[in-house]
Protein backbone atom coordinates (compact mmCIF):
# COMPACT_ATOMS: atom_id res chain seq x y z
CA UNK A 1 0.00 0.00 0.00
CA UNK A 2 1.41 3.37 -1.05
CA UNK A 3 1.00 6.71 0.71
CA UNK A 4 -0.16 7.94 -2.72
CA UNK A 5 -3.11 5.54 -2.89
CA UNK A 6 -6.26 7.49 -3.83
CA UNK A 7 -4.35 10.78 -3.71
CA UNK A 8 -5.23 13.21 -6.47
CA UNK A 9 -2.19 14.75 -8.11
CA UNK A 10 -2.34 17.82 -10.35
CA UNK A 11 0.47 18.95 -12.61
CA UNK A 12 0.62 22.58 -13.62
CA UNK A 13 2.39 22.26 -16.95
CA UNK A 14 2.61 19.16 -19.11
CA UNK A 15 6.14 19.42 -20.54
CA UNK A 16 8.98 16.90 -20.56
CA UNK A 17 9.68 16.85 -16.82
CA UNK A 18 5.98 16.62 -15.94
CA UNK A 19 5.56 13.74 -18.37
CA UNK A 20 8.64 12.02 -16.94
CA UNK A 21 7.23 12.23 -13.42
CA UNK A 22 3.79 11.13 -14.58
CA UNK A 23 5.30 8.14 -16.39
CA UNK A 24 7.07 7.14 -13.18
CA UNK A 25 3.91 7.48 -11.10
CA UNK A 26 1.83 5.40 -13.52
CA UNK A 27 4.54 2.73 -13.69
CA UNK A 28 4.39 2.53 -9.88
CA UNK A 29 0.69 1.79 -9.99
CA UNK A 30 -0.95 5.22 -9.66
CA UNK A 31 -4.18 5.22 -11.66
CA UNK A 32 -4.06 7.74 -14.54
CA UNK A 33 -7.54 9.00 -13.65
CA UNK A 34 -6.13 10.33 -10.37
CA UNK A 35 -3.72 12.58 -12.28
CA UNK A 36 -4.76 15.91 -13.77
CA UNK A 37 -2.60 18.06 -16.03
CA UNK A 38 -3.25 21.74 -16.65
CA UNK A 39 -1.65 22.89 -19.90
CA UNK A 40 -2.68 25.68 -22.30
CA UNK A 41 -1.72 23.63 -25.38
CA UNK A 42 -4.67 21.76 -26.88
CA UNK A 43 -2.26 19.35 -28.61
CA UNK A 44 -0.54 18.54 -25.30
CA UNK A 45 -3.89 18.04 -23.57
CA UNK A 46 -5.05 15.72 -26.36
CA UNK A 47 -1.90 13.58 -26.09
CA UNK A 48 -2.17 13.38 -22.31
CA UNK A 49 -5.88 12.57 -22.38
CA UNK A 50 -5.13 9.68 -24.74
CA UNK A 51 -3.09 8.18 -21.89
CA UNK A 52 -6.08 8.26 -19.57
CA UNK A 53 -5.12 11.43 -17.71
CA UNK A 54 -7.51 14.23 -16.83
CA UNK A 55 -6.66 17.50 -18.56
CA UNK A 56 -7.59 21.10 -17.92
CA UNK A 57 -7.23 24.25 -19.98
CA UNK A 58 -5.93 26.75 -17.41
CA UNK A 59 -6.79 29.69 -19.68
CA UNK A 60 -10.46 28.73 -19.38
CA UNK A 61 -10.49 27.77 -15.68
CA UNK A 62 -7.35 28.55 -13.68
CA UNK A 63 -8.47 26.77 -10.50
CA UNK A 64 -10.01 23.59 -11.93
CA UNK A 65 -6.84 21.53 -11.44
CA UNK A 66 -6.28 22.80 -7.90
CA UNK A 67 -9.50 22.58 -5.92
CA UNK A 68 -9.78 18.78 -5.65
CA UNK A 69 -6.05 18.01 -5.60
CA UNK A 70 -4.09 16.61 -2.67
CA UNK A 71 -0.75 17.36 -4.37
CA UNK A 72 0.03 20.14 -6.85
CA UNK A 73 3.23 19.84 -8.88
CA UNK A 74 4.47 23.09 -10.41
CA UNK A 75 6.22 22.12 -13.64
CA UNK A 76 6.42 25.33 -15.63
CA UNK A 77 9.43 27.45 -16.50
CA UNK A 78 10.65 29.75 -13.69
CA UNK A 79 10.25 32.80 -15.92
CA UNK A 80 6.47 32.31 -16.21
CA UNK A 81 5.83 30.85 -12.74
CA UNK A 82 4.55 34.07 -11.17
CA UNK A 83 1.95 34.66 -13.86
CA UNK A 84 0.83 31.02 -13.86
CA UNK A 85 0.45 30.49 -10.10
CA UNK A 86 -0.99 33.93 -9.44
CA UNK A 87 -4.16 32.82 -11.20
CA UNK A 88 -4.91 30.03 -8.72
CA UNK A 89 -3.02 30.96 -5.52
CA UNK A 90 -6.21 31.82 -3.61
CA UNK A 91 -7.64 28.34 -4.36
CA UNK A 92 -4.91 26.57 -2.37
CA UNK A 93 -6.16 25.03 0.86
CA UNK A 94 -3.67 22.70 2.59
CA UNK A 95 -2.55 20.98 -0.63
CA UNK A 96 1.08 19.96 -0.83
CA UNK A 97 2.83 22.06 -3.48
CA UNK A 98 5.95 20.60 -5.12
CA UNK A 99 7.96 22.85 -7.43
CA UNK A 100 10.45 21.45 -9.94
CA UNK A 101 11.37 24.92 -11.25
CA UNK A 102 15.09 25.66 -11.06
CA UNK A 103 16.23 28.74 -9.15
CA UNK A 104 12.99 29.51 -7.33
CA UNK A 105 13.42 29.32 -3.57
CA UNK A 106 10.58 28.35 -1.26
CA UNK A 107 10.51 31.98 -0.07
CA UNK A 108 10.09 33.25 -3.64
CA UNK A 109 7.44 30.63 -4.37
CA UNK A 110 5.58 31.48 -1.17
CA UNK A 111 5.54 35.12 -2.21
CA UNK A 112 4.10 34.17 -5.59
CA UNK A 113 1.45 32.08 -3.81
CA UNK A 114 0.28 34.92 -1.55
CA UNK A 115 2.13 33.59 1.49
CA UNK A 116 1.18 29.91 1.10
CA UNK A 117 3.78 27.78 2.88
CA UNK A 118 3.07 24.06 2.27
CA UNK A 119 5.87 23.95 -0.29
CA UNK A 120 8.54 21.43 -1.23
CA UNK A 121 11.24 22.43 -3.66
CA UNK A 122 12.60 19.67 -5.92
CA UNK A 123 15.67 19.51 -8.14
CA UNK A 124 15.27 16.47 -10.42
CA UNK A 125 17.45 15.59 -13.37
CA UNK A 126 16.72 14.39 -16.89
CA UNK A 127 17.23 10.62 -16.27
CA UNK A 128 13.89 10.89 -14.47
CA UNK A 129 12.53 10.42 -17.98
CA UNK A 130 13.59 6.76 -17.78
CA UNK A 131 12.87 6.42 -14.04
CA UNK A 132 16.59 6.65 -13.27
CA UNK A 133 16.60 10.17 -11.89
CA UNK A 134 18.25 11.67 -8.82
CA UNK A 135 16.27 14.36 -7.02
CA UNK A 136 17.13 16.68 -4.15
CA UNK A 137 14.23 17.89 -1.97
CA UNK A 138 13.84 20.71 0.53
CA UNK A 139 10.66 21.57 2.41
CA UNK A 140 9.51 24.51 4.47
CA UNK A 141 8.94 24.08 8.20
CA UNK A 142 5.21 24.16 7.49
CA UNK A 143 4.96 20.82 5.72
CA UNK A 144 3.80 17.89 7.84
CA UNK A 145 5.48 14.50 8.18
CA UNK A 146 2.71 13.06 6.00
CA UNK A 147 3.33 15.65 3.30
CA UNK A 148 7.04 14.91 3.41
CA UNK A 149 6.20 11.25 2.78
CA UNK A 150 3.96 12.25 -0.11
CA UNK A 151 6.67 14.39 -1.71
CA UNK A 152 9.18 11.56 -1.33
CA UNK A 153 6.78 9.08 -2.94
CA UNK A 154 6.02 11.37 -5.90
CA UNK A 155 9.68 11.90 -6.73
CA UNK A 156 10.84 8.35 -5.89
CA UNK A 157 8.58 7.10 -8.68
CA UNK A 158 11.27 8.43 -11.05
CA UNK A 159 14.43 7.51 -9.14
CA UNK A 160 16.55 8.28 -6.09
CA UNK A 161 15.46 10.97 -3.60
CA UNK A 162 17.63 12.85 -1.10
CA UNK A 163 16.38 15.51 1.34
CA UNK A 164 18.54 18.44 2.42
CA UNK A 165 18.00 20.38 5.66
CA UNK A 166 19.43 23.67 4.37
CA UNK A 167 17.89 25.21 1.26
CA UNK A 168 21.27 26.64 0.24
CA UNK A 169 22.37 23.03 -0.29
CA UNK A 170 20.00 22.85 -3.27
CA UNK A 171 22.71 24.68 -5.22
CA UNK A 172 25.07 21.80 -4.41
CA UNK A 173 22.37 19.33 -5.50
CA UNK A 174 22.21 21.19 -8.81
CA UNK A 175 25.98 20.85 -9.20
CA UNK A 176 26.21 17.13 -8.34
CA UNK A 177 23.02 15.80 -9.95
CA UNK A 178 20.71 18.41 -11.47
CA UNK A 179 23.18 19.53 -14.13
CA UNK A 180 25.48 16.52 -13.91
CA UNK A 181 23.97 14.30 -16.62
CA UNK A 182 25.56 16.76 -19.05
CA UNK A 183 28.94 16.14 -17.40
CA UNK A 184 28.51 12.41 -17.97
CA UNK A 185 27.50 12.96 -21.59
CA UNK A 186 30.56 15.17 -22.07
CA UNK A 187 32.84 12.50 -20.59
CA UNK A 188 31.30 9.81 -22.83
CA UNK A 189 31.62 12.12 -25.83
CA UNK A 190 35.31 12.62 -25.07
CA UNK A 191 35.89 8.88 -24.60
CA UNK A 192 34.21 8.17 -27.94
CA UNK A 193 36.32 10.80 -29.69
CA UNK A 194 39.46 9.35 -28.08
CA UNK A 195 38.58 5.79 -29.11
CA UNK A 196 37.94 6.87 -32.69
CA UNK A 197 41.30 8.62 -32.74
CA UNK A 198 42.85 5.30 -31.65
CA UNK A 199 41.26 3.46 -34.57
CA UNK A 200 37.81 2.23 -33.52
CA UNK A 201 34.75 3.16 -35.54
CA UNK A 202 31.87 5.26 -34.19
CA UNK A 203 29.63 2.30 -33.36
CA UNK A 204 32.36 0.38 -31.54
CA UNK A 205 33.57 3.43 -29.63
CA UNK A 206 30.07 4.53 -28.58
CA UNK A 207 28.93 1.08 -27.44
CA UNK A 208 32.07 0.40 -25.41
CA UNK A 209 32.15 3.85 -23.79
CA UNK A 210 28.47 3.85 -22.81
CA UNK A 211 28.47 0.30 -21.46
CA UNK A 212 31.62 1.01 -19.46
CA UNK A 213 30.06 4.14 -17.90
CA UNK A 214 26.89 2.21 -17.04
CA UNK A 215 28.78 -0.79 -15.68
CA UNK A 216 31.12 1.31 -13.56
CA UNK A 217 28.19 3.25 -12.04
CA UNK A 218 26.29 0.05 -11.21
CA UNK A 219 29.44 -1.51 -9.76
CA UNK A 220 30.03 1.53 -7.55
CA UNK A 221 26.40 1.58 -6.38
CA UNK A 222 26.50 -2.09 -5.45
CA UNK A 223 29.83 -2.01 -3.65
CA UNK A 224 30.69 -1.28 -0.02
CA UNK A 225 33.97 0.23 -1.22
CA UNK A 226 34.30 3.95 -1.89
CA UNK A 227 34.99 4.97 -5.51
CA UNK A 228 38.60 5.75 -4.62
CA UNK A 229 39.08 2.19 -3.33
CA UNK A 230 37.41 0.70 -6.40
CA UNK A 231 39.78 2.74 -8.56
CA UNK A 232 42.76 1.50 -6.55
CA UNK A 233 41.69 -2.12 -6.92
CA UNK A 234 41.57 -1.95 -10.71
CA UNK A 235 44.81 0.02 -11.05
CA UNK A 236 47.67 -2.48 -11.34
CA UNK A 237 51.15 -1.07 -10.62
CA UNK A 238 52.88 -0.02 -13.84
CA UNK A 239 49.87 -1.19 -15.87
CA UNK A 240 47.73 0.45 -18.51
CA UNK A 241 45.17 1.83 -16.06
CA UNK A 242 47.87 3.43 -13.93
CA UNK A 243 49.23 5.16 -17.03
CA UNK A 244 45.80 6.61 -17.77
CA UNK A 245 45.16 7.68 -14.16
CA UNK A 246 48.58 9.32 -13.88
CA UNK A 247 47.85 11.26 -17.06
CA UNK A 248 44.56 12.49 -15.59
CA UNK A 249 46.21 13.39 -12.29
CA UNK A 250 49.01 15.19 -14.10
CA UNK A 251 46.42 17.25 -15.96
CA UNK A 252 44.54 17.87 -12.69
CA UNK A 253 41.27 16.49 -14.05
CA UNK A 254 39.92 16.17 -10.50
CA UNK A 255 40.55 19.84 -9.82
CA UNK A 256 38.93 20.79 -13.12
CA UNK A 257 35.81 18.77 -12.28
CA UNK A 258 35.63 20.52 -8.92
CA UNK A 259 35.93 23.91 -10.62
CA UNK A 260 33.19 23.01 -13.09
CA UNK A 261 30.88 22.05 -10.21
CA UNK A 262 31.72 25.30 -8.44
CA UNK A 263 30.82 27.24 -11.60
CA UNK A 264 27.50 25.39 -11.69
CA UNK A 265 26.90 26.14 -8.00
CA UNK A 266 27.72 29.84 -8.49
CA UNK A 267 25.40 30.14 -11.48
CA UNK A 268 22.60 28.42 -9.55
CA UNK A 269 23.00 30.97 -6.76
CA UNK A 270 23.03 33.85 -9.26
CA UNK A 271 19.88 32.61 -10.99
CA UNK A 272 18.11 32.30 -7.65
CA UNK A 273 19.07 35.87 -6.77
CA UNK A 274 17.91 37.12 -10.18
CA UNK A 275 14.56 35.36 -9.75
CA UNK A 276 14.11 36.94 -6.35
CA UNK A 277 14.37 40.50 -7.65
Amino acid sequence: MSVLDNKKISFIGGGNMAQALISGLVSCGIQPNLITVADPSSDAREQLAAKGLNTVDPTADSTAAIVDADIVVLAVKPQVMKAVVGAFADALDNQLVISVAAGLSTEILSGMLNGYRNIVRAMPNTPAMIQMGATGLYGTDDISAEQKELATAVMEASGLVMWVDNEEHMHAVTAVSGSAPAYMFYFIESMVDGAIALGLDQEQASALAMQTMLGAAKMAMGSDDAPAELRRKVTSPNGTTQAAIESMQGNEIGRQIGEAMQACYDRSQALSEEMGK
